[in-house]
């Protein structure tokens, strides 16, 4: 499931733009706008609040560290010794306990090495989309609106010269790589 980090109402608004004229373009661009985010950032930010995330561990650490984030609940966390053909549940306060985005074990020794060994089942994301983010997103739609980073040739008025300009940049304009930046997931 892949839920839009912004509507079209929300960018049209923002854009100050009342007609329809542009709507085919806006509906292409915002579902593509927020994939190239979410892969950005490597989270989803709102794919989850709604819909169970269920990752696989190896274990052979004390604490398991969700990739998505905000973590609203953890539902269940299990373990298998036989490479994940059947899984056992663990009990919460007992055998692991939530940290934050992470599930912590309660055992001194962590989480055992084990292949496939430890399945955990959660919610995450966001209620709303953090104001900054949103921002982002919609000048980021506008920037492939109005920068196609296609050949654009001008013709200066009264002349017969024309003047190609080749955009040539492989980055995301930097005010929009700042705020990403700062919900980019860092697995290191």
């Amino acid at each position: 499931m892949a839920i839009d980090l912004i509507t079209k109402a929300e960018y049209k608004a923002y854009a100050g733009i009342n007609s329809t004229n542009q709507d085919i373009e806006i509906d292409f661009l915002i579902p593509k706008v927020s994939a190239l985010v979410k892969s950005y950032c490597r989270r989803s930010f709102v794919d989850y609040l709604d819909e169970v995330k269920t990752e696989v561990f190896q274990g052979g650490f004390k604490e398991l560290l969700l990739k998505e984030t905000p973590v609203t609940q953890i539902l269940s966390v299990y373990y298998s010794e036989d490479y994940g053909q059947t899984y056992t549940k663990l009990v919460k306060f007992t055998d692991w306990v939530q940290t934050g985005d992470s599930v912590l074990s309660i055992n001194p020794s962590g989480f055992k090495e084990l292949i496939n060994g430890y399945k955990v089942n959660y919610f995450a994301g966001y209620e709303e989309i953090p104001a900054e983010l949103k921002l982002a997103v919609l000048d980021l739609v506008t920037y492939y609106r109005k920068n196609d980073m296609s050949v654009h040739s001008t013709k200066a008025p009264g002349t017969n010269n024309v003047q190609i300009e080749y955009i040539s940049t492989t980055t995301l304009p930097a005010h929009i790589r700042r705020i990403l930046d700062l919900y980019a997931a860092d697995y290191t």
